[in-house]
């Protein structure tokens, strides 16, 4: 649903964001998360650090907009490996033969990260969601994130220490119309009771914050902007696996159009999600620090 919705850390990193990361998509990325959804890219020979044409040489440049906040980043310093995001692009480093003090970062606004135009960086990272009309411009990477769907409850509810699907049988639940998280409610929670829909977000966290619905489902970038900055009161309780054949949006690396790295990169995203590093990473960053367990 959203390109990006820079997060708080498990306690209170986050205190305002920059809204305009936060527009809808119309399209995600592929379910497999496979080189399939990056943009086509001229060939780039050998994925080395030796022979890859970065814009410095032996060095990998890497953008991403400041502040940057938890969980995709720690005290705001991408730099430091720590957060989903940091982690994944040294990851993506290392895969590509660049130690990790030859990963040079580089401050990139979020909407000039895939604004047509030569860029800077050799790759971004920023929670931009791979779309047809973001490939127009740019380059995208194979999927290196999996947006999951959330709960998100105020900390009094019945439902905030929720663990499990069977916990919120009984709950009184809320979604905006024509979403994936409604559709999580019906089709994998399945609630007792007939869920709020609402036209917006924006009516749903009212109803939240004013006790008409016991939680709301939300996308989990979006879950972590609500909490951090909109509803404090509130926190989230979980995340869903999604479900079976429903279409997965992705965050993507942002290239230069056509750039030589694409083909390469992608190779290196899909490496990371084959041996289990993706995995690890999100369960590190995403569930345990930040509090976002899965609901089964």
């Amino acid at each position: 649903m959203r390109s990006r919705f820079a997060a708080i850390a498990a306690a209170s990193v986050l205190a305002a964001l920059a809204a305009a990361g936060c527009a809808p998509q119309q399209t995600a990325g592929s379910a497999s998360g496979t080189s399939g959804t990056a943009s086509a890219a001229k060939p780039g020979g050998a994925c080395t650090a030796d022979a890859l044409a970065t814009k410095a040489k032996g060095k990998l440049t890497v953008g991403t907009d400041t502040p940057a906040y938890a969980p995709w980043f720690q005290d705001d310093d991408p730099a430091n490996g720590k957060g989903y995001e940091s982690a994944v692009a040294y990851a993506v480093a290392q895969k590509l033969g660049f130690a990790k003090g030859d990963v040079v970062w580089q401050k990139v606004a979020f909407n000039n990260a895939f604004a047509p135009g030569a860029k800077t960086f050799d790759f971004d990272v920023n929670q931009v969601s791979i779309s047809q009309d973001r490939r127009k411009a740019v380059d995208l990477s194979s999927g290196y994130y999996d947006v999951r769907q959330t709960l998100i409850a105020l900390k009094g509810s019945k439902v905030a220490k929720a663990t499990s699907l069977a916990e919120l049988k009984g709950a009184k639940l809320g979604a905006q119309v024509g979403t994936t998280s409604l559709d999580v409610i019906n089709d994998l929670i399945k609630p007792d009771q007939q869920p709020s829909v609402f036209q917006k977000n924006d009516l749903a966290k009212a109803a939240l914050k004013n006790g008409q619905v016991d939680a709301i489902v939300v996308d989990l970038p979006t879950a972590f902007y609500i909490t951090g900055a909109e509803v404090t009161e509130a926190k989230v309780v979980g995340q869903f696996e999604t479900p079976a054949g429903a279409a997965k949006e992705q965050f993507g690396l942002v290239l230069d159009k056509d750039s030589a790295l694409t083909s390469c990169v992608s190779k290196a995203v899909d490496a990371l999600r084959a041996d289990g590093t993706l995995a690890a990473l999100e369960k590190q960053w995403l569930a345990d620090a930040a509090g976002a367990p899965v609901l089964k």
